[in-house]
């Protein structure tokens, strides 16, 4: 499935590095566009990112997103390396540690929040991917609800073979998407390769597909089915679920208590109850 045979949401045609499309009614397909870099990121690409993330959330025609990334080869193989050596804010002199240090939190808070993006966005985000995906790919897959790849697809957690501490997200994100630490400090160490089978076995995705082409369209296909129910309730569970993992069992249901005191009221619940019983499908205004 290419953005050839889709067509352009005109909301987002002015994004350079990134392609947005609607394959389905409601349904957002977002590839990055870079497959002669193998979709690598450079700060230009990682802003934009944020910036696509941040209107999606708020984009009332979309109620569920796909993300993957153009060409045959790469999901995406990270951090473009050559980009970031020349980064002013890296290679800044004058400065004394204090100051060099403060502007390079700045730098990585920054690209930071652009990647979690995708996490805060309020629609369900389904990654596809294949081929190389590689460190910034786990920092960006980490981030979305749910994860499904080609059996081609190369994982690996790659930073520590750059010389550093991977830093936008896997080290916090990793070790909750998976439920062994012995195994998510097996690959964040070693900065190995692990195939899609692995991947499936430790649950980091859920489901593997024959080729790129049949992974993104089971997550359109995912992506289609989530967007025909009740929009209030299946971004409140996003909501719920994404806060639930992050705080403890008592602070998670007081947290559901106050917000289904006020989704409740919504139209959604009668009408999703009626179709039940009427055995009808129901149709949900947009949110």
């Amino acid at each position: 499935m290419s953005s050839a045979t889709e067509s352009p949401l005109a909301a987002y045609s002015a994004y350079k590095f990134f392609t947005i499309t609607g394959p389905k009614p409601l349904v957002a397909h977002v590839q990055i566009q870079r497959p002669e870099k193998l979709n690598a990121f450079s700060e230009p690409m990682w802003l934009e990112f944020g910036r696509i993330f941040r209107q999606l959330s708020e984009d009332a025609d979309v109620r569920a997103v796909v993300l993957s990334g153009a060409g045959d080869k790469a999901f995406t193989a990270g951090l473009d390396v050559q980009s970031a050596s020349q980064d002013s804010v890296l290679n800044s002199d004058g400065n004394d540690p204090a100051r060099k240090a403060k502007k390079i939190r700045a730098h990585i808070e920054e690209f930071q929040s652009s990647i979690g993006a995708l996490e805060k966005c309020e629609k369900p985000v389904i990654c596809a991917m294949h081929g190389i995906s590689i460190g910034l790919a786990i920092d960006i897959s980490c981030c979305a609800d749910v994860r499904v790849c080609a059996s081609n697809t190369r994982f690996a957690v790659k930073e520590v073979d750059i010389g550093l501490a991977a830093d936008i997200g896997t080290l916090a994100r990793l070790p909750k998407v998976v439920g062994s630490n012995s195994w998510v400090k097996d690959v964040c160490l070693t900065a190995r390769d692990f195939s899609a089978q692995e991947a499936l076995a430790v649950g980091f995705v859920s489901q593997v597909h024959e080729g790129k082409e049949k992974a993104v369209q089971a997550a359109i296909d995912m992506a289609t089915f989530i967007a025909s129910k009740s929009p209030v309730a299946v971004q409140g569970t996003k909501e719920l679920l994404n806060h639930a993992r992050d705080h403890s069992t008592a602070d998670a249901l007081r947290y559901t208590q106050l917000w289904n005191s006020a989704a409740l009221q919504g139209a959604d619940f009668p009408a999703a109850m009626m179709s039940v019983l009427k055995k009808q499908k129901p149709t949900f205004a947009k949110l």
